[in-house]
This record gives C-alpha cells, sequence and structure tokens, in this order.
C-alpha cells in the first residue's frame, strides 16, 4: 500500500520510504522511493531517485530511476537518468536525457572489456552519451 500525499497537502522537506509513495499534492524537496506515482495535478520540485517513476504530473528537478514512464500529460524540467525511459505523445521533456547501464555479469563485464575503446566522436554519438529530448529534423 502506497504512502499517499493527497491532493490539498503541500511538504516542504524531503521524502524517504524504502516502499512506495504516490502523489498528488505538491511536494518541495527531494525524493527518494521505490515506487513513485505523480498524478495529474501533482508538482514536485526536487530531485527524485527511485527504481520506478511514474509521471503524470510536473517534475522540476532530476531524475535518477531504473524505469520511467511519463503518461501523454507529464511535464519535466530536469535531466533524466535511467535504464528505461517510456514517453507517450504529449509528454514534454526540457532537459538531458542519459542512459544507465543495467548491472552487468562477469562474463558481459568480460566481453566489454575485449572491446576497442570509443573515440570521442563515437561517445557523442552513441545512445549511452547524453541526449536534449529535443529533436530537429533532418535536411
Amino acid at each position: 500500500m502506497p504512502s499517499i500525499i493527497s491532493p490539498d497537502l503541500k511538504i516542504i522537506g524531503d521524502l524517504k520510504s524504502g516502499g512506495d509513495i504516490q502523489i498528488d499534492g505538491t511536494v518541495d524537496g527531494d525524493i527518494n522511493s521505490r515506487l513513485l506515482t505523480i498524478g495529474e495535478q501533482a508538482v514536485v520540485e526536487g530531485c527524485i531517485v527511485a527504481d520506478t517513476v511514474r509521471i503524470s504530473g510536473t517534475v522540476k528537478g532530476q531524475i535518477k530511476a531504473r524505469i520511467v514512464h511519463l503518461d501523454k500529460v507529464a511535464r519535466v524540467i530536469g535531466d533524466v537518468t535511467h535504464e528505461t525511459l517510456t514517453m507517450e505523445a504529449g509528454a514534454s521533456l526540457e532537459g538531458q536525457v542519459k542512459r544507465l547501464e543495467p548491472a552487468r555479469t562477469t562474463t558481459t563485464a568480460k566481453v566489454a572489456s575485449m572491446r576497442p575503446a570509443a573515440s570521442a566522436n563515437d561517445s557523442e554519438s552513441s545512445y549511452g552519451g547524453a541526449k536534449s529530448a529535443t529533436a530537429s529534423p533532418a535536411a
């Protein structure tokens, strides 16, 4: 059962939970939890660290999570670091996006260490590099 911040509640300060948090109100502070759900009317100003984040409301701050899902009405202003990012059509993201590498097994790490090192140009064009959420059309 999640801890719920109701629509009429404003929290000023950090939230930390080993479980689930559902925010429908306003939080001015950092949040750390396992599963974080941010409702349509919710506003969060602060950094978020979680295993899974589902956003329908507004977030102003950095997000670091294994799984990030932005619903069609979500608005995020800040950088997102993730393993998996899902954005529905209509979601707004202003910031850089960086993919986390999933935890590697010993065999995977050995194979990766045998690959040639990437040049500076390669790292900028790879998916693992920081990307802006705004894309321009190809000429």
